[in-house]
């Protein structure tokens, strides 16, 4: 498949936000207020857990870590990752240069812009209609892997050493996410080829996500409510500003990174493959009146050319499919035609709700 075919939808153009809080407004444009987008019982004081890549990888018969991923996975969706043997001065390198990229002037980063219909590239997703309320925040998202994949004018267009640092960084990251899909293989008690055959060729793709500061935070989000369409994120906070929240039992969990820690998250791919075991959960982004905030979710799905559904090692007679089996390209071409509404998408994939793809 040509790269350049390659379209998985597109999205509205609107400003960029970063030259917009550049002009120091006192009060935000209408477009970006949220009917009260704080709502639900307050903000909870629990702590999302934390996963061990080493103890997770030791031959005990018992692994007590593997316990925890297999909980973490089932209850929270999320969980922090230490010890993941990506080198720490790679991670420094990336941060670095990701932060220099967005230092950089507008007429510059006008240069890897989003073409009318196609998501990748630098400026907004999910904005499908004049009417909808924006996020502030800016994104610039590509597909780094499989190498055959990438936009010729995106990722090797990319000033050095941004560029070198950022391939490694994406295949460094493939090993590690099929790692993590392997430990959560042996904790649900699947066959290893459910998993790996879906994930193997994979399309890994980035998000750099810029959050500008903003002069009336508790009125706007960074990124809306919503669960990833994906089947594992990987995301790393590249300063030290938080922001993200996850949902859980009807409050949002701020997340406090540990240093050099990996933030995983099961995203709505993997909750079909498991049938609905794993769970994807809602999370958003909150901005800051003073600071910038930055950080690069690193998404994995299923190679394109096939489809999905859950596992078949999965599935009894007592346990019957709840999701269908969908092609991936109308997957994600459905995903992207759409706001970003909670777990709406991954509801819709539901075996009973037949009538969702009929205008695809």
């Amino acid at each position: 498949m040509e790269s350049s075919m390659i379209k998985l939808g597109g999205s509205l153009k609107v400003p960029y936000v970063q030259e917009l809080a550049k002009e120091k407004f006192a009060s935000v444009p209408p477009r970006y207020i949220r009917p009260d987008p704080t709502k639900l019982h307050g903000v909870s004081t629990e702590e999302i857990p934390v996963i061990d890549m080493q103890r997770l990888l030791s031959d005990e018969s018992v692994n007590p870590e593997l316990e925890k991923l297999h909980f973490a996975c089932k209850e929270w969706g999320f969980f922090q990752l230490i010890n993941h043997g990506v080198s720490s001065s790679l991670v420094d390198k990336l941060k670095l240069e990701m932060q220099k990229f967005f230092n950089l002037r507008i007429e510059e980063k006008m240069r890897f812009a989003q073409e009318p219909g196609d998501v990748e590239g630098y400026g907004q997703a999910f904005v499908v209609s004049e009417e909808q309320k924006l996020d502030w925040g800016d994104m610039f998202y590509m597909v780094a892997l499989p190498t055959h994949l990438r936009k010729p004018h995106l990722l090797p267009k990319l000033p050095l050493p941004f560029r070198e640092t950022l391939d490694q960084y994406s295949r460094e990251l493939k090993i590690l996410a099929i790692k993590v899909l392997e430990q959560m293989t042996k904790a649900l008690g699947m066959k290893l080829e459910d998993m790996t055959m879906l994930f193997q060729e994979g399309m890994q793709s980035m998000r750099m996500n810029y959050y500008p500061p903003c002069p009336q935070p508790e009125l706007v989000m960074g990124l809306c409510p919503h669960s990833d369409a994906v089947g594992l994120t990987i995301l790393l906070q590249v300063n030290e500003v938080e922001g993200l929240q996850i949902k859980k039992a009807g409050a949002w969990v701020p997340v406090v990174p540990l240093p050099y820690a990996f933030i995983v998250n099961v995203g709505d791919i993997l909750e079909i493959v498991t049938n609905g075991i794993y769970k994807s959960v809602e999370h958003r982004a909150t901005v800051n009146l003073h600071s910038e905030r930055l950080s690069i979710a690193t998404f994995l799905v299923p190679k394109l050319g096939g489809d999905m559904g859950p596992a078949p090692s999965l599935i009894t007679p007592e346990n019957p499919a709840i999701f269908r089996r969908i092609s991936m390209i109308d997957y994600l071409k459905a995903f992207f035609s759409r706001e970003l509404d909670g777990k709406s998408f991954v509801h819709a994939m539901r075996t009973q709700i037949e009538d969702f793809w009929a205008p695809l």
